[in-house]
């Protein structure tokens, strides 16, 4: 299940959740992150112990500021709460999975 992040939300979503958490911060008009999204899907769908979430940049830019989110999408990796690894453009899935299980 692919969760939505917001302002509202993120602290308890990520910042305080003890586990793994990917998050995928895109735009609708990003043709690289229309390229991530199913594979972003498939990652929430394949890998029930890591939380999987998106976050619209264009409507959360306070989250993408906070995390100098400059080019989309950027891919950012949690766990504990603090960022473990960031992918910034088209990843291939394997390397999401690798640095998720690192």
């Amino acid at each position: 299940m692919v969760n939505k992040f917001t302002k509202q939300n993120f602290d308890e979503e990520v910042k305080k959740y003890k586990g793994v958490v990917l998050v995928d911060f895109y735009a609708d008009w990003c043709g690289p992150c229309k390229m991530m999204s199913p594979v972003v899907d498939e990652i929430a769908n394949e890998n029930e112990w890591a939380k999987v979430g998106k976050i619209n940049c264009d409507e959360e830019i306070e989250l993408a500021e906070e995390f100098g989110v400059m080019s989309i999408p950027t891919l950012i990796i949690f766990k504990n709460g603090e960022i473990a690894k960031t992918f910034v453009g088209v990843t291939p899935k394997e390397e999401i999975i690798n640095a998720l299980k690192g």
